[in-house]
């Protein structure tokens, strides 16, 4: 009895109040959202609002469950929770249903059932159970390789379903990592990797190679290369250029820009790396490797937007960056999106009087684009106060991080903060246009049991570790 006391006394009951906000406005705007005037009662199980509130019950008794359990439970099954996982996420490629072109659903009767929401609960759990091991170093190359496998298995999976957006969501576990000490070049490989998907889509190669070749000069400058050398690497490369260009010529052999400077920078590169090697110069040394992996990965950005990704994950990222417009089309989600956004202006219509969404202008207006319903019906006032909710409630979660005193429940709870963050971010840039529409739900307001449970795992896992944050754990 005093145990379950104490539970309750330090449990975040702030978090939670959020938490049921959060919840019970999502399910009065999925009520907006899809209203039917021939089910207007809100409890109507026959309509989606009313199986939501069902899957809100179902969560309200997961939650409960989760603070019933004893806290050690979660570090000590965090990797038998994790392989559980990924034997869900193998069997749904071979048993599960395809839907909207992702094979990533079991269906149970009337119950659909999605591996790859459960799963980010799952990773996180075994991330951070293995971040905290005693033997981890985080600049260790075993570490690093250990902490890659953990992350990018389920994300693999997850891509083979055919559902690219979900496997994105476990990137954003660089920021944990980057918070137990990750060195913060790895994120500014990130960084320059993505700049160089988009930049190899919208340029030709041989443009994105020249951006390539001049930034690296002007790092390595910038990070001890002294004027005499910077000098002769200009001149050695220009050489090497004009020697590949006429050696060409002579022997009538037709080769394209791009390659005339590639070779030329295999030949330039390699008295350098002798001479970084000789006199011990790793920066000279990391920038020519790293010139070379980007030259590589520009050449695999085709074959992944080609290979890897569906037909229409392609057509809306060539919708977001220009490169293809039809509104009519494959941009017709996120230009209706964005008429029924503006449409709210600062008030908003009112609730229920939402012309975009009631006339079902907006595809999956209750799902991926339930924040159109909130900013159509309630205005810039309704759409700033879910998001200032969201937002407390992620500032909340990293507060009740460093808190901590087990770093379990701390990588945990940088876990659980992250993953709320990408999918808040990346589901209204998809809304209004700054982001590729891939399916990422908004959390706590878009219709389904599998992301409102999943969510609700990550969320009351935390808490449970923090209402026992006095004990020190591993």
């Amino acid at each position: 009895m005093t145990r379950r006391v104490s539970l309750i006394k330090n449990l975040d009951w702030w978090t939670i109040l959020l938490y049921a906000l959060l919840v019970f406005l999502g399910w009065i705007n999925i009520y907006a959202a899809v209203y039917n005037e021939e089910h207007q009662s809100i409890f109507d199980i026959s309509q989606r609002y009313g199986k939501q509130l069902m899957w809100i019950g179902a969560a309200a008794v997961l939650a409960i469950v989760i603070l019933i359990v004893e806290s050690k439970f979660y570090s000590a099954f965090a990797y038998p929770t994790y392989l559980f996982m990924l034997i869900l996420l193998i069997a749904v490629l071979v048993l599960g249903r395809d839907i909207k072109g992702a094979k990533s659903w079991f269906e149970l009767g009337p119950i659909r059932f999605q591996p790859a929401e459960f799963a980010k609960f799952a990773t996180c759990l075994a991330i951070s159970r293995y971040v905290t091991q005693y033997n981890f170093k985080i600049h260790k190359i075993k570490s690093l390789f250990i902490s890659a496998v953990i992350l990018f298995t389920p994300m693999a999976l997850i891509v083979l379903q055919g559902d690219a957006g979900s496997a994105l969501v476990y990137s954003v576990f660089l920021l944990v990592l980057y918070r137990e000490g990750l060195s913060g070049i790895v994120l500014f490989l990130a960084f320059i990797a993505a700049l160089l998907f988009v930049f190899t889509l919208l340029w030709p190669k041989f443009t994105v190679l020249l951006i390539i070749v001049c930034s690296s000069l002007i790092v390595a400058k910038t990070y001890g290369l002294k004027w005499p050398a910077f000098a002769k690497a200009i001149l050695s490369l220009g050489a090497c250029l004009a020697l590949v260009w006429l050696v060409a010529k002579g022997l009538k052999i037709e080769i394209s820009n791009y390659l005339i400077l590639i070779i030329s920078l295999g030949i330039n590169a390699v008295p350098f790396l002798v001479h970084a090697y000789k006199k011990k110069l790793q920066n000279v040394a990391w920038t020519i490797l790293i010139v070379f992996g980007s030259i590589f990965y520009t050449f695999s950005v085709g074959y992944i937007f080609d290979n890897v990704l569906e037909i229409h994950q392609r057509t809306r990222i060539n919708e977001l960056l220009g490169i293809e417009t039809n509104p009519y089309g494959s941009g017709y989600n996120v230009a209706q999106s964005k008429i029924a956004i503006g449409s709210g202006g600062f008030a908003g219509k009112g609730f229920l009087n939402g012309t975009q969404t009631k006339f079902k202008f907006v595809p999956e207006q209750s799902t991926d684009f339930i924040f159109c319903t909130v900013g159509e019906e309630w205005g810039f006032v309704g759409s700033s106060f879910v998001l200032i909710l969201l937002l407390t409630l992620i500032l909340r979660l990293l507060f009740l991080a460093e808190r901590q005193r087990s770093s379990f429940s701390r990588v945990y709870g940088y876990g659980v903060a992250c993953i709320l963050f990408f999918h808040l971010t990346i589901n209204v840039g998809m809304t209004i246009g700054l982001a590729p529409v891939i399916g990422i739900p908004l959390p706590f307001f878009s219709y389904g049991g599998s992301s409102l449970w999943s969510f609700t795992i990550l969320l009351f896992i935390f808490l449970r570790l923090d209402a026992n944050r006095l004990e020190l754990l591993r």
